[in-house]
């Protein structure tokens, strides 16, 4: 299966330039949802989140960055690759959606699209891969 790539929301370059994001330090999170993102969401609460339930809590999975860099104006997040079991049923999502928790609104930074519904039940699992190949983040920060 190819990666998957992650599709910035419009307001990540005008965030990072406003100081909201220290991604070296802050606590990423990837939020489930069935409802398609806009690139115009700027905030979680913009989202539409599946319930709570089968081992997904509001709010979403933590995810751990392994390193970043910049080089000549272009940013690069990796994120440790990690696999969600579910515990039950967890409610049909197709798109995740990766934010800063540490901002004080939840800022958005960007979503991935599996292209069709995922439906889990109890001990399915699912890896989200953030590798160098597939960084969680690659952001021209460029005016």
């Amino acid at each position: 299966m190819a990666p998957i790539v992650l599709t910035r929301f419009n307001c990540v370059t005008a965030d990072a330039w406003n100081g909201v994001h220290n991604l070296n330090t802050a606590n990423l999170k990837i939020a489930l949802t069935n409802t398609a993102p806009v690139a115009t969401n700027s905030i979680l609460a913009d989202i539409v989140q599946i319930a709570a339930g089968g081992g997904y809590t509001t709010g979403g999975l933590a995810v751990v960055t392994t390193s970043s860099s910049q080089t000549g104006g272009l940013y690069k997040l990796i994120l440790e690759t990690f696999t969600f079991t579910a515990t039950g049923d967890v409610d049909p999502f197709r798109y995740c959606v990766l934010y800063n928790e540490s901002s004080a609104l939840d800022s958005l930074l960007g979503w991935y699209d599996f292209g069709s519904v995922i439906n889990m039940t109890l001990d399915d699992g699912l890896k989200f891969t953030f590798g160098a190949s597939n960084p969680a983040l690659t952001n021209n920060l460029a005016p």
